[in-house]
């Protein structure tokens, strides 16, 4: 029963005797679920939880996310193959009574027929990572969740917040294809009612913790927060729409010209004649600046190589220096084999030329005038000794005849 604020109340009945036919999440773990009673008949008339086919003469709705509707309910996960619905083309068609779950039940875990259904809002223009980690948080806050998105449309955000990059069907489609996501609330309203709540069985909603102020409040989620349904979620530092419109502003004219090389026009960017052919002038200037980079880098490759190779041939030059010079000096330096070849050759030459001399062995005697015979060591230059045996022998008979002239 809601209460009179019109939130609803904590149960007064314990989880298992609820019965529900809510949709089921889109991706859950089966293995943190806790099991829901098979002898209750599903939302789509089967006869229990794990019958695949509708009643007679009721189809299985498309979007129903019961295990009677879902094939291979042993698998740990089920595959995503289609974006999220949007809310109003499906809506939980549970006859059971929503009694609102406290904190600690949802923590614990909850039947697999009855979903946590946690609901967060936003713009997400330009959807980007940090919208990504705030819905994983939302998804991921309870073992079996339902996460519900609202996306405001174009009007209540130009009026409450400013113009957007997006335009509404954009932010629409972008949070279907977001994996966390199980359903979409087009046109969701800017500040949470009692009757929004109840209309989509909301227990909880996730935002982050700071105060949120507009539309005259201090803080939207005030409310959400007094009644113990909000639960809060981590911002990304770093990443935010407006951090990206932001490079956007302060980098235009790049962000202008590079439109412009890809065929953009100018009245498609709301660029002025001048601008255009001024963007136009940057880009060939560009263009030169990278060929005059592109030769540089090439010149300075060449260089390289050559001084890579004027190294290796200095340090051969080097080498072979190093090898003729002490070469050269084994050759013709001062003990070389250039000089004791000479000094060899040089001996024999002299020896060569020089005349053979003996020592004198006796005085000068007197002699008959009728004789003068030729002193002894003179050899006979008429008939000059065979060998040196000869030439003591001719000496010897010659010191014989002097001692019989005595």
């Amino acid at each position: 029963m809601p209460s009179g604020t019109g939130i609803p109340k904590s149960p007064s009945e314990t989880m298992e005797e609820l019965e529900h036919t809510c949709p089921q999440p889109r991706l859950v773990s089966r293995a943190r679920l806790r099991p829901a009673r098979s002898s209750r008949p599903g939302c789509c008339g089967a006869a229990g939880p794990g019958a695949r086919e509708g009643a007679p003469g009721r189809p299985v709705p498309p979007h129903c996310g019961c295990l009677c509707a879902t094939p291979g309910k042993g698998r740990a996960k089920a595959t995503l193959t289609a974006p999220a619905p949007f809310a109003d083309e499906t809506s939980c068609q549970c006859q059971a009574p929503h009694e609102r779950l406290t904190i600690a039940q949802a923590r614990l875990g909850t039947p697999v027929d009855r979903p946590v259904r946690v609901y967060a809002d936003g713009i997400f223009d330009l959807f980007h990572a940090g919208h990504a980690r705030a819905l994983m948080q939302a998804k991921t806050l309870f073992p079996n969740s339902y996460l519900l998105v609202g996306v405001c449309s174009d009007d209540l955000t130009h009026k409450f917040k400013g113009f957007t990059v997006m335009n509404e069907t954009e932010r629409y489609e972008a949070l279907r294809h977001c994996r966390y996501v199980d359903e979409v609330i087009r046109d969701a309203p800017w500040t949470l009612t009692p009757e929004f709540l109840e209309k989509h069985k909301i227990d909880f909603v996730a935002h982050d913790d700071i105060p949120y102020s507009s539309a005259g409040s201090d803080d939207v989620y005030k409310h959400i927060k007094e009644a113990g349904m909000f639960v809060p979620t981590q911002r990304t530092e770093g990443i935010s729409t407006s951090d990206i419109i932001t490079r956007i502003v302060r980098d235009y004219d790049v962000y202008a010209r590079r439109n412009l090389q890809r065929g953009y026009t100018a009245k498609e960017l709301n660029v002025s004649f001048i601008n255009e052919k001024k963007y136009r002038f940057q880009n060939q200037v560009d263009k030169m600046k990278e060929k005059v980079k592109n030769v540089e880098e090439k010149s300075k490759e060449f260089v390289y190589k050559v001084e890579e190779k004027s190294h290796d041939l200095i340090q051969k030059w080097e080498e072979k220096s190093r090898e003729f010079i002490g070469n050269f000096l084994e050759l013709f330096g001062p003990d070389g084999a250039w000089k004791q070849m000479f000094q060899e050759r040089s001996g024999r030459m002299l020896q060569a030329f020089s005349p053979r001399q003996s020592p004198n062995s006796s005085p000068t005697r007197g002699r008959s005038p009728s004789r003068s015979p030729s002193p002894p060591w003179v050899i006979n230059k008429t008939s000059p000794p065979s060998s040196p045996k000869a030439a003591s022998a001719s000496l010897s008979s010659m010191s014989e005849g002097d001692e019989d002239e005595k």
